[in-house]
């Protein structure tokens, strides 16, 4: 568990990886994204994606599943304000993802003196290296007891 005072601008740290099968992405995406194009391969190549994609939400989900167990450990948990997310390549069955992380900012929390706060670059990359998501919050993190 890394607390307030022990992360600094330009501190990195990866994660695992994850490999996406189709079924869970029709899963997920009949439970929480219905769009044709996250159900069926067919209806994927008649989409802009050019095949089956899974959701931009589901991104979301399984970059959070990779980053929980990984060496980012904010004291407190992973608790953020929102931050800006950008989904750039979709995510296909058969793609392996990995989460690297990437501090770009701290500063101590003006309203709440036992914490401070933590702006991390959230990138999830597919198995060429190539970009599929970025994510920046900005978390509330636990000072170091006194």
């Amino acid at each position: 568990m890394q607390y307030f005072e022990d992360f600094a601008v330009g501190q990195r740290f990866s994660s695992g990886r994850r490999r996406v099968e189709a079924a869970e992405i029709t899963a997920f995406a009949a439970e929480y994204d219905p769009q044709p194009f996250h159900l069926d391969d067919v209806a994927g190549q008649a989409s802009v994606f050019g095949g089956m994609a899974a959701s931009g939400w589901h991104t979301a989900a399984m970059t959070m599943r990779l980053l929980v167990p990984s060496a980012f450990q904010p004291a407190g948990g992973i608790v953020g304000f929102g931050g800006e997310l950008a989904w750039l390549k979709p995510v296909r069955p058969g793609d392996e993802l990995c989460v690297e992380s990437e501090i770009i900012a701290t500063r101590p929390s003006q309203s709440r003196p036992g914490q401070g706060l933590v702006t991390v670059r959230v990138t999830t990359l597919n198995q060429h290296g190539e970009t599929v998501q970025t994510f920046t919050p900005t978390l509330l993190v636990d000072r170091r007891p006194r």
